[in-house]
């Protein structure tokens, strides 16, 4: 007789854990909260982020900040023209002593990969990082080996260089559930980053972990048990197919959008403490969800017209489901 699974986290235990971990971000990233809570929302679905933002305003520290505070091994990959696929996978080497070759594994297999610049590399090694971001795997010389479980990518990009740069196709773009920016702080915030600087008395910022791999294993467990109701993953469906009817779109979302909207609006909810997920909730991660997901017709580059503008007028168009009937658990997230 087999002895039972012990049992798993709930969606109160999910939500504290949530709302410590991004206290703790946030002594390092200051006055970010909803970017980082997407930022979160997206791990706790499984998925990876583009961070698209000017310089320094806080995106590597952000994604040092997660893996510190999620016990994940952490990994930096400065991507530039001359990285090759195997700077990435790991690559084959000659052991003089055992006189045969054995693989030395590369960046990819770590907790949390930070793709520094992701859009200075050529497509040749994106497609490299692509394969593990879908696969969870790598391939090397034909031999399969399997990325270490959690496992995700933060990519950064420059909004504003792009002398040198190869710009993200629109497939690659497709496998980031989210695309994130922080923006500018106000002169407040930013009067406090550097007020914190000088309390700590040095450059380095050492975060305490919450949890760890397991536990964040644990963590994303819980949010696949919260079910979605049919009237929102409808919403979601509805919202995605409007963004290709759209008069100004020459490419809408796919239906990995609706699903990437459905995935993290519950895990969005489960986040603010809630075992069910609400209209709001879905239009909370909207633009970070479909944004990058819309190609706008060329003749329209040079107007104001983009991925933004076309989500803000499906948001406007499509009807709202109605409020949730019946009773519902609300926990306090801390």
């Amino acid at each position: 007789m087999t002895t039972p699974p012990p049992p798993g986290l709930d969606v109160a235990e999910v939500s504290h854990r949530a709302a410590e971990v991004l206290d703790r971000v946030e002594e390092a990233v200051v006055g970010k909260r909803e970017a980082l809570t997407l930022v979160l929302a997206a791990v706790l679905a499984r998925g990876h982020v583009l961070l698209e933002d000017f310089p320094g305003l806080g995106k590597t520290l952000a994604a040092r900040s997660f893996a510190q505070t999620l016990g994940l091994d952490f990994t930096r990959a400065q991507f530039t023209p001359d990285l090759l696929p195997s700077d990435l996978t790991g690559s084959f080497v000659f052991d003089q002593r055992q006189g045969e070759f054995v693989f030395r594994p590369g960046p990819l297999f770590t907790g949390l990969l930070l793709a520094d610049e992701i859009n200075r590399t050529p497509p040749k090694t994106q497609s490299a990082l692509l394969e593990a971001m879908q696969e969870h795997q790598v391939t090397v010389e034909g031999q399969t080996f399997a990325l270490p479980q959690p496992f995700h990518v933060l990519a950064t990009a420059n909004p504003v260089e792009y002398e040198g740069t190869y710009p993200l196709p629109e497939a690659q773009l497709d496998r980031f559930l989210l695309r994130v920016s922080f923006g500018y702080p106000t002169a407040e915030e930013e009067w406090d980053v550097l007020r914190r600087r000088v309390a700590r008395q040095r450059e380095d910022q050492h975060l305490a972990a919450v949890t760890d791999a397991a536990g964040l294993a644990a963590m994303q467990d819980a949010v696949e048990t919260v079910p979605v109701e049919d009237d929102i993953s409808r919403y979601c469906v509805e919202l995605a197919a409007a963004t290709r009817r759209h008069r100004a779109v020459l490419v809408g979302a796919s239906p990995r959008g609706s699903l990437a909207l459905m995935l993290t609006s519950r895990a969005y909810a489960v986040i603010a403490g809630r075992d069910y997920v609400t209209p709001e909730d879905v239009k909370h991660v909207a633009h970070a969800v479909l944004d990058h997901r819309i190609s706008i017709k060329p003749e329209l580059w040079m107007s104001d017209t983009g991925g933004a503008a076309v989500v803000d007028a499906v948001l406007g168009q499509v009807p709202v489901p109605g409020a949730r009937t019946g009773a519902a658990t609300v926990v306090d997230a801390g």
